[in-house]
Order: C-alpha cells, then sequence, then structure tokens
C-alpha cells in the first residue's frame, strides 16, 4: 500500500464528499479574446469543492471537469492527504474523460487547511513571490495598446506580453514598435503567437517554420524577451529549429497534456521558457517535479493562468513554492482592461489578486491556498452551462 505524500498525527479524517458547480458572470462590455473569433459575453467558471469528515472544505477551479462523475466513488472514503494517489486516479480519469485536475487543486488546499500550512511551503517553500507580467489579451488599436503598456508601467508591473494574430502581420509590428518606442527598455516585452492550439471552429492551419522564424527576426530587432507558441504544439523538430536558429527565447506548452511530452521537449531543445498550467495539465504535484526538472535543464517555467483567480493563486503557489523567482522570472498576470481587470477575473473571489507596486505577487501564511470566495457573487452567478457564451 502507498504511503501518503504527507501525514497529520493524530488525524484520520477522509473526504467526505465532492461537489462541482459552475457559474458565468457577465462581461459588459464584452471580451474581444485574441484567439478567438467570437467576443465573449459571459465568464464562466467551474468550481470544485472537497470537504473532509471534520468539515474542512478545499477549493479548485479551471477545467470543466467533464466525466467527472462516473469516477467520483474513487475519491469517496480515502485519505485526503494520499496526494500521489490521487494525482494518479486524476492522471488516469484524463485519459477516460475530461481533464479534471482542479480537483486535484482543492485537494492541496484542502491538504494546506489540514496541515495548517500554506501550499507554497507544501510545494517545496523556495519562495513565497513572483514578479508579474501583464498578460495583454485583445487586438485593440495602436494607440490603446500603448495606453496599457504606459498603464502596466505606471503600475510597476515590470513586463507585459502583447498578442499578434492581426489581418496583417505588419499591424502587429506596428502595434510592438510603437509600444517599444513607448517604454523604451522599461518594460520587458513578450510576444504570445497564438499558433499551438485552435478553438474548435477556428480551423486556420498554423505557421510553418519560415513564417516563424521571419516573425523572430522581427521580434529580435524589437528587444522581445520571448515569442511564445510560434508553431503548433507537436512541431517539434520545427521548435528546435527554431530556438536553434534565434536568440529569443522561444515559449510554449501551455495545453502540452502528458508528463512524456515535456520530456521529449525537453530533449530536442524545443523550448526555453515552459508553461503547463496546472488546472488544465499534469497538475499540482507533477508539474512541481516538473519545473524543477525544467530548471535543473537551465530553462525557464512559468505557467500560463488565463483563467480566474482561483487559478492563478494555485500557479503562483505551485511555482514559487518549487522553484521561486529563480526559475520563473514572472508569472502571467492576465489583465487587459477595460473588459478584463482584476475584479472580473477573480469574480469568484472575494477581493481580486494583486500586485504591488513593485510589480510582486506574494502569498500570506494563511493555510492551503489562502482563499476567500465570495458565496453571494457565486451563487447569483449559478449556470447549467460552463463554457464560453
Amino acid at each position: 500500500m502507498q504511503t501518503p505524500l504527507f501525514t497529520a498525527p493524530g488525524q484520520a479524517c477522509r473526504i467526505a464528499r465532492i461537489e462541482i458547480s459552475h457559474h458565468q458572470f457577465e462581461l459588459d462590455p464584452p471580451f474581444p479574446a485574441a484567439w478567438d473569433s467570437q467576443p465573449r459575453r459571459r465568464f464562466p467558471a467551474t468550481l470544485v469543492r472537497v470537504i473532509d469528515s471534520e468539515g474542512r472544505e478545499g477549493i479548485g477551479s479551471g477545467d470543466v471537469m467533464y466525466g467527472f462523475d462516473d469516477f467520483r466513488h474513487l475519491f469517496i472514503g480515502e485519505d485526503p492527504l494520499d496526494l500521489e494517489r490521487h494525482a494518479g486516479v486524476i492522471d488516469n480519469i484524463g485519459f477516460h474523460a475530461g481533464r479534471c485536475w482542479p480537483l486535484e487543486v482543492a485537494l492541496w488546499d484542502l491538504a494546506g487547511k489540514i496541515l495548517e500550512t500554506p501550499v507554497w511551503r507544501l510545494m517545496g517553500g523556495v519562495s513565497n513571490r513572483l514578479r508579474a507580467y501583464a498578460s495583454s489579451g485583445t487586438h485593440r488599436p495602436l494607440d490603446e495598446v500603448v495606453a496599457l503598456a504606459e498603464q502596466v508601467k505606471a503600475s510597476g508591473i515590470a513586463a507585459l506580453k502583447l498578442r499578434f494574430g492581426r489581418p496583417r502581420l505588419e499591424e502587429d509590428l506596428a502595434v510592438l514598435g510603437a509600444v517599444r518606442s513607448a517604454v523604451g527598455d522599461a518594460l520587458e516585452l513578450m510576444v504570445d503567437c497564438n499558433q499551438g492550439w485552435r478553438m474548435p471552429w477556428d480551423v486556420k492551419a498554423p505557421w510553418q517554420f519560415s513564417q516563424a522564424l521571419e516573425v523572430a527576426r522581427e521580434l529580435e530587432n524589437q528587444g522581445v524577451y520571448w515569442m511564445e507558441e510560434p508553431l503548433y504544439r507537436g512541431d517539434y523538430e520545427g521548435m528546435a529549429r527554431l530556438n536553434e536558429a534565434t536568440s529569443l527565447h522561444i515559449a510554449g506548452g501551455e495545453m502540452t497534456r502528458e508528463p512524456y511530452e515535456f520530456t521529449e521537449m525537453l530533449r530536442q531543445g524545443c523550448l526555453d521558457v515552459y508553461q503547463p498550467d496546472a488546472v488544465c495539465s499534469v497538475g499540482m504535484l507533477g508539474l512541481a517535479r516538473l519545473a524543477r526538472q525544467i530548471v535543473d535543464a537551465g530553462k525557464l517555467f512559468t505557467p500560463h493562468t488565463w483563467g480566474n483567480g482561483i487559478g492563478v493563486i494555485a500557479n503562483l503557489h505551485l511555482t514559487a513554492g518549487a522553484v521561486g523567482p529563480a526559475g520563473a522570472p514572472y508569472l502571467e498576470y492576465p489583465f487587459d482592461p477595460p473588459e478584463w481587470t482584476p475584479e472580473k477575473r477573480d469574480f469568484p473571489l472575494t477581493s481580486p489578486l494583486l500586485a504591488d507596486k513593485e510589480g510582486w505577487l506574494t502569498l500570506s501564511e494563511a493555510p492551503g491556498l489562502g482563499l476567500d470566495l465570495d458565496e453571494e457573487r457565486l451563487a447569483a452567478n449559478r449556470a447549467d452551462q460552463a463554457t464560453y457564451q
């Protein structure tokens, strides 16, 4: 029988029940996501609550938990601290049904509450903070993107990610050049090319190597820090060639699902920056181990976090605790007002996660993830549908 990852002396609690709810928060004005041709009028959130036999509750959120009801019984009555076992079962479920990693996030939150320890310490305790990079999500007109960059600079956040994908590459490059001219070297700039995956209705072909290299040369001229998802996620050969051919950091892997895929990308030298999201792929335990492997190989680990604040905070605990600022110089901080503000992004919480005046995201010593849910708002936004509208 496998030994639980953690033990709590004197306690013999069990998982009593698991509750899943869906919520839809109205976005006014609608959010015109750069990677989606359909403006988003509502922001969905799926919440997972794991309640133990002592009445403690762990919270998770992220993917929509498709197919989980058929496997709920595999967790009821089990030791909530047997996180190794639970991660293995969730991984198996992902083969047979949906990605249920938000459950693992909730189990880590519960474990922290049982052990009276913040999750970042359970992850290794390397640090309790990381610097934010503001992650924009739209294709705004040039002057509006410049205004956003100046707002980010004034806030103390030290880096900004821009989105490519306008009808003409020249438009993207003009925006990048205008932002660089406006902020100089005061902001580190990243560019997300969004070629790694597509929305279900989007069948446009991703870039090929020659086009990605052409864009990379332009980004080099503007001193861009990393080039994200310049090729299809499975084009390992192309990513390795591009990484060899450019001085840019090549980033990706946000929706790569399997640990062996990351191992192969590391072997082939595909990426400099690895971005798997704990609420979508591999999970907290698996990514803590992977993050250390990546950093030991001389690469960077900084997860995708585009979702609500629960996922952002979970990835912050994971990354700060496992590798700290040395392995993750920045953490993604979705920010693109007026449609995407911290308050809208973090609507399930009583207060949003905010960077301080020097751009740091700092975690407390509160047990678990340190979350406080806005139960009244969640009740008002309860829904049956879990997808974007």
